[in-house]
């Protein structure tokens, strides 16, 4: 018996659960430049759940695709639990064609365990999530596909003035 290395998840749906800072920095680094449109949100104030059906780049297999040049991305499920309340900036829900554009998912701790879950968005939009404590599951719902893009994700550098 071995221990796991980082090549025997290549090709498997990835399953990841963040219930702390340290895993909130792996998830939000696999959801970077995930794409979704607006009608892949979901709220269910019921069972205090929201949940979004994105298209994610597979980061976690970036050297490969730099080497064959067959970039990938994969349909999954980002699940956030134990949610109070959802509120949106900059996000247009009745343009039913918008598509958004995850850049990073953060923490930012109140009393008890309980907090804000930030979706930040390209644009300047973004998603907050009033929780009672962070609980957020991502999960691959599909085959890897080839990105549409053939390439990876690049964002401009600022310079300063």
């Amino acid at each position: 018996m071995s221990d796991a290395r980082f090549e025997d998840g290549v090709e498997r749906p990835l399953r990841l659960v963040a219930q702390d800072g340290d895993d909130l920095t792996v998830l939000s680094a696999l959801v970077q430049d995930a794409v979704f449109p607006v009608t892949e949100m979901r709220w269910d104030a019921r069972r205090r759940r929201f949940a979004l059906l994105i298209n994610r780049f597979r980061w976690e297999d970036r050297a490969r695709a730099e080497a064959d040049g067959k970039f990938e991305r994969v349909q999954a499920l980002l699940v956030v639990s134990d949610v109070l309340a959802v509120a949106s900036n900059g996000v247009d829900r009745d343009d039913r064609d918008l598509v958004l554009s995850l850049l990073a998912v953060t923490f930012h701790p109140g009393e008890d365990g309980a907090g804000h879950v930030m979706l930040t968005l390209a644009g300047d939009g973004e998603i907050r999530l009033a929780v009672e404590c962070l609980d957020i599951a991502l999960s691959d719902v599909t085959r890897p596909y080839l990105a549409p893009s053939r390439s990876a994700p690049a964002h401009p550098v600022e310079k300063d003035d």
